[in-house]
C-alpha cells in the first residue's frame, strides 16, 4: 500500500575532485543540483532544485558558500 521512496545516496564532497554545479536543461528549465567530476567531466546529481530554498538547503548539505555555476 505505502512505498518507500528510495533515499538519494549521500555523496561526498571534496572540492580537489568534484565542483559543485546546476544543471539546467535547455527545453523544460529543468534545474538539477549536483557535481562534476573534474577529471573525468561526468555530472552526479543529487536533487532537484525547484526554488531558491531547495538551493538553499543543497548548499546547507554540503557546506557550499557561493552559489554553484549554472551549465546548460
Amino acid at each position: 500500500m505505502f512505498k518507500k521512496t528510495k533515499k538519494i545516496p549521500h555523496l561526498d564532497y571534496d572540492s580537489t575532485v568534484q565542483k559543485p554545479m546546476l544543471h539546467k536543461s535547455i527545453c523544460t528549465g529543468e534545474t538539477t543540483a549536483g557535481f562534476r567530476d573534474l577529471a573525468g567531466g561526468t555530472f552526479h546529481d543529487v536533487m532537484l532544485v525547484r526554488d531558491e530554498e531547495d538551493l538553499k538547503e543543497f548548499m546547507e548539505m554540503y557546506g557550499i558558500t557561493e552559489r554553484p555555476e549554472t551549465e546548460y
